[in-house]
C-alpha cells in the first residue's frame, strides 16, 4: 500500500524560509518522479515542482523559480522542498505525489491527472 506523508508546514513571516518533507512508502523509492503541488483556499491545486526519482535538477513553476528548490534523500525515502524568500501568495496546503509511471519528469508533470497517491498535505502560512 502506497502512503504519502507531508510535513514541515508552519507560519512564517514574509521573506522567511521553510523546508517541507515528503515521505513515500510502498513504492521502490527512486522509481518514480515526484512532484509538489499547493492549494490555496478556494483555488485549484497548483503545480510547484517535479524531480526525477534519482534526483537531479528539478522542474519548477515560474512562480517559485529562484526561490524554491527540491532535493531527495533516498536513504530516508524522503523528498524535500526548500522554500526561501517566502511571500504571502505562497500560502496554502502543500501536497506531494509520486508520478504514476515515469521515473523522470514528463512534459505534463504539472497535470494532477498524472498522480494517484496524495498525502494529507501540510499547511504553509506566510504573513506579510
Amino acid at each position: 500500500q502506497v502512503q504519502v506523508a507531508e510535513s514541515g508546514g508552519d507560519l512564517v513571516q514574509s521573506g522567511g524560509s521553510l523546508r517541507l518533507s515528503c515521505t513515500i512508502t510502498g513504492l521502490p523509492f527512486g522509481n518514480n518522479a515526484m512532484a509538489w503541488f499547493r492549494q490555496a483556499p478556494g483555488k485549484g491545486r497548483e503545480a510547484v515542482s517535479c524531480i526525477g526519482g534519482t534526483g537531479g535538477d528539478p522542474d519548477l513553476s515560474d512562480s517559485v523559480k529562484g526561490r524554491f528548490t527540491v532535493s531527495i534523500d533516498k536513504a530516508k525515502n524522503t523528498m524535500y522542498l526548500h522554500m526561501n524568500d517566502l511571500r504571502p501568495e505562497d500560502s496554502g496546503t502543500y501536497y506531494c505525489a509520486p508520478d504514476r509511471v515515469w521515473r523522470y519528469c514528463p512534459g505534463s508533470w504539472s497535470s494532477t491527472a498524472r498522480y494517484e497517491y496524495w498525502g494529507q498535505g501540510t499547511q504553509v502560512t506566510v504573513s506579510s
